[in-house]
C-alpha cells in the first residue's frame, strides 16, 4: 500500500464524514470556551462576586468534571449501541446546547454559559469513546496508524483554529453575538457531517448500561487493567497529556515574562506546538510502515526530553520586547520556536502509535470502555498537571523555563520505563479478536 494511504482516507466516506465531525466538534469546543473566558476576563469582570481568576478556573473545572462523572456510562453505551447512531445523537445534542449558548452570549447571561460548559463537557464525554473505538471498525489494520495520525493532526489543528477564531472575534464590537452565530453554525455543520457517517457492526448485547455515574467510571479502571500492556499504553498517553497541558498552560505567561512578547507571540507558540504535533502524527505511518507497532514511541520520548532540555537553555537571559516577527527572524528566539516544534513532533511520534496499539489490542466489545477509561485518566493527569504547575511555580518558585526542564527530566524517567516495557515485550504482540 502506498505511503500516501492516510491522505487517501480523506476522500472516502468510511472516514471523511467522521473526520469532519470530530474536527468541527473540537473547533467548536475551543471557540466557545476561549470566547467565554475572554468575555469573562475583559467584559464581565468576574461573576457572582468572584474574581476573574476564580471564575476562569471554575470554568475549566466545570468542563472537565463530566469526564469523571459520566465516562463509565459513555463507554458502556458506545460498546452497547451502534456507533454512528451515537455520533449523530451527540451532535444533535450539540446543536441544542449551542443554541442555548447562543442566547446566553446574545444577552450576556454568563452564569448560564458556565452551566453550559458543564453540558459541553458532558457531550464531549459521550463522544470521546466513540471517536477512537470506531476507527478499528472502519479502517484496516495497515490503515490504523495513518488514520489515528489524521485524527490527531485534525484535533490539534481544530484546537488551534478555534482558539485563534475566538481571539479574532473578540476584536469586533459585537463579539458575543458573532460568537453566538458561529457556534450554532459549526454545530449544525458537524451534525450534517455526522449524518454521513456509515453504520458499523455492533454486538454489544452482553453489555449492560447502568445509570450510576461515579460507580460506573470507577469500574472502568478494572476493565482497563485486564490487559496490562494496554493499561501501560493508557498511562503513557496520559503522561503526554500531563506534559502537553503543562506546556500549553504556561505559554501565555512564558511569552510575556520570558520572551517579553505580545499576544501574537502566544499565538505563534501555540501554532508551532500544534504544527509540530501534526508533523509528528503524519510521520508515524511512514515510520511504522503501516504496521501497528510501538517502535516510534521511545524515540518520541527521547525527543521530548532533548528538545525540552534545549528549550531551557534557548530562553534568552535578557529578552527584548518581541512580536511574532521577532521570533521568526532573530536566531536566539528562533531556537525557542525550533525546540517547540521539536517537542510537538516528538509528541506526535509518542502518542499516535499508542492510540493505534490500544485500539488494535483491545477486544471490540470492550474497546469503547477502555477508551473511556483513557479519557478519565487523561483528565486526571491534566488536573494533576495544573496542580504541579501551582506547586512548582508558586510554592517552589521555579521559573517557567526551569519548570520545562523539570518536566524534561521527569520525561527521561518515562523514557526508561518505555524502554524496559519494549524490552520485556521483545516482539510485537499478536492481535486480539476484533
Amino acid at each position: 500500500m502506498s505511503s500516501k494511504s492516510q491522505f487517501r482516507l480523506l476522500g472516502q466516506r468510511r472516514f471523511l464524514p467522521f473526520y469532519l465531525t470530530q474536527f468541527s466538534g473540537a473547533f467548536n469546543d475551543n471557540l466557545f470556551k476561549n470566547a467565554l473566558l475572554l468575555l469573562i476576563t475583559y467584559s464581565a469582570g468576574g461573576l457572582m462576586g468572584l474574581s476573574v481568576d476564580i471564575v476562569v478556573n471554575l470554568a475549566a473545572f466545570l468542563f472537565i468534571l463530566p469526564f469523571f462523572l459520566f465516562s463509565g456510562i459513555a463507554g458502556e453505551m458506545a460498546d452497547r449501541y451502534e456507533k454512528s447512531r451515537i455520533i449523530r445523537n451527540v451532535k444533535l445534542a450539540e446543536i441544542v446546547i449551542m443554541s442555548v449558548a447562543a442566547l446566553g452570549l446574545w444577552f450576556s447571561w454568563y452564569e448560564l454559559l458556565l452551566v453550559l460548559l458543564f453540558l459541553m463537557g458532558t457531550q464531549s464525554t459521550f463522544f470521546g469513546p466513540v471517536k477512537y473505538a470506531i476507527l478499528p471498525q472502519v479502517l484496516a489494520d495497515e490503515e490504523l496508524v495513518g488514520g489515528n495520525g489524521l485524527v490527531g493532526m485534525g484535533t490539534f489543528v481544530a484546537i488551534l483554529l478555534g482558539t485563534i477564531a475566538a481571539g479574532l472575534l473578540m476584536g469586533f464590537e459585537a463579539a458575543a453575538r458573532l460568537t453566538a452565530i458561529a457556534v450554532v453554525v459549526m454545530a449544525v455543520l458537524g451534525y450534517l457531517a455526522a449524518r454521513r457517517v456509515p453504520e458499523t457492526q455492533t454486538d454489544g448485547s452482553g453489555v449492560t448500561v447502568r445509570l450510576r455515574p461515579v460507580l460506573e467510571t470507577v469500574k472502568l479502571m478494572a476493565v482497563a487493567a485486564e490487559r496490562r500492556h494496554v493499561l501501560l499504553a493508557v498511562l503513557a498517553i496520559s503522561w503526554f497529556w500531563f506534559l502537553g497541558a503543562a506546556y500549553l498552560t504556561q505559554f501565555p505567561n512564558f511569552a510575556r515574562t520570558n520572551l517579553r512578547g505580545d499576544e501574537t507571540v502566544v499565538t505563534l507558540l501555540l501554532a508551532m506546538f500544534t504544527v509540530g504535533i501534526s508533523i509528528g502524527s503524519m510521520m508515524c505511518e511512514r515510520l511504522t510502515k503501516h504496521r501497528v507497532t510501538l517502535i516510534p514511541v521511545p524515540w518520541g520520548a527521547l525527543g521530548l526530553s532533548l528538545f525540552g532540555t534545549d528549550l531551557y537553555f534557548a530562553v534568552p537571559d535578557d529578552p527584548v520586547a518581541s512580536t511574532w516577527w521577532t521570533l521568526i527572524t532573530d536566531p536566539v528566539y528562533l531556537r525557542v520556536l525550533v525546540d517547540l516544534v521539536g517537542v510537538g513532533i516528538c509528541g506526535g511520534l509518542f502518542i499516535v502509535p499508542l492510540y493505534a496499539f490500544i485500539q488494535h489490542e483491545t477486544p471490540r466489545d470492550k474497546r469503547a470502555r477502555i477508551i473511556a477509561a483513557l479519557n478519565v485518566i487523561n483528565a486526571l493527569f491534566m488536573v494533576v498537571s495544573a496542580l504541579a504547575g501551582i506547586v512548582v511555580l508558586g510554592l517552589l518558585d521555579f521559573s517557567i523555563p526551569g519548570f520545562f526542564l523539570l518536566l524534561s527530566l521527569l520525561n527521561a524517567v518515562v523514557l526508561v520505563l518505555v524502554l524496559v516495557w519494549q524490552l520485556r515485550r521483545k516482539s510485537l504482540p499478536q492481535s486480539v479478536d476484533n
